[in-house]
């Protein structure tokens, strides 16, 4: 069952957070909190959104999204900041069950987009993702401002 999120899932997002940090192999770099998760996706203006995958009442597999907004095409789109499924319920449809529900209120709301980053490594995600046609953005590079230099870059 996929569903949004509710303010009593924060802590198990929170631990699913941290889980694909450690398969991420940055566990360190997960440093948000439950009062930040409450805040950010569940206040009356969250910064983002949620939804779960639940199996027999249990939380599963999350997507956590933003809307992003594109110049060219003068209409918002969805950013998946995070995709992931518990080890032991991958191969059941819930990672395809979470994107297609994201992919519907793309069609809903007339949204363009749906993108996301996956790590080089990951084939075994990008070879799902080709499998839904998904495109690598190949010829785009990220850049990130963070820390001392975003505070540099600030003032």
């Amino acid at each position: 069952m996929i569903r949004v999120a509710v303010k009593a899932d924060a802590p198990k997002i929170l631990q699913l957070i941290r889980d694909l940090a450690l398969y991420e192999k940055a566990p360190l770099e997960a440093v948000a909190t439950l009062e930040q998760i409450e805040q950010t996706i569940f206040s009356n203006q969250p910064s983002a959104f949620a939804h779960v995958a639940e199996v027999d009442g249990e939380v599963v597999g999350i997507s956590i999204w933003f809307l992003n907004y594109s110049t060219w095409l003068g209409k918002p789109g969805i950013y998946l900041e995070d995709l992931y499924v518990d080890p032991l319920h991958r191969g059941k449809g819930l990672g395809l069950a979470l994107l297609k529900e994201l992919a519907s209120i793309c069609s809903e709301r007339g949204y363009e987009r749906l993108q996301w980053w996956v790590l080089d490594w990951n084939e075994a995600s990008i070879e799902f993702y080709k499998s839904l046609g998904a495109v690598a953005m190949d010829e785009w590079t990220v850049y990130r401002v963070t820390g001392e230099a975003l505070r540099k870059l600030g003032s």
